[in-house]
């Protein structure tokens, strides 16, 4: 392998600094349970900078980053189904219900875990373009770009989990006994 230039370095750091955020959203939705986010992102950062000279078409560079980060999660996936059973918590929900003084700001971050529970129940296909635009606030336009998907089957998709996310929030505090949301109200 030939040492990498200047240039290279420069270009493969600007283009990790420019799509990290919406890189740590696409891990999010596929990763395995138990995963760390952080090693994860660091293996696709090896990755790009690795493999930035093999990328042909540099106008396909978000569906390239997308594909990477995707195969880091499958094969994390992969390496967790061969390792001996641990916690199946997700690591990012027990910093949310950390030590806070204020009763309302525990109960918001208790409803934040419920959500974010929810929502990584959520198949890839609607988990994927739903935390792009929530959690990154990608548009439309740009979710489609790196996924290879028009815009409007990236509309229609964050729409149904949106609404999967709210009909499983009504389902669960249904069952804890609380009252339903009226019909034109949204809790998500």
């Amino acid at each position: 392998m030939a040492p990498r230039s200047s240039f290279e370095e420069e270009r493969a750091g600007e283009i990790w600094r420019t799509h990290r955020r919406w890189l740590s959203a696409v891990l999010l939705a596929h990763r395995p349970r138990g995963a760390d986010l952080d090693d994860l992102l660091q293996e696709v950062a090896l990755i790009v900078t690795r493999r930035l000279g093999d990328l042909r078409e540099p106008e396909r560079l978000m569906p390239w980053l997308r594909a990477i980060a995707v195969n880091v999660a499958r094969g994390a996936a992969r390496r967790a189904a061969a390792a001996p059973a641990q916690s199946t918590a997700p690591e990012e929900l027990d910093g949310l219900a950390a030590a806070a003084s204020d009763l309302e700001r525990l109960e918001l971050q208790e409803e934040a875990r419920h959500v974010l529970c929810l929502a990584l129940a959520l198949a890839p296909e609607y988990r994927e373009p739903l935390f792009l635009r929530c959690l990154d606030g990608m548009s439309q336009r740009d979710i489609a770009e790196a996924l290879g998907l028009p815009e409007t089957t990236v509309e229609t998709r964050i729409a149904r989990a949106r609404k999967a996310l709210r009909e499983a929030a009504e389902r669960r505090l249904s069952r804890a006994g609380e009252p339903r949301l009226p019909s034109g109200e949204r809790s998500v």
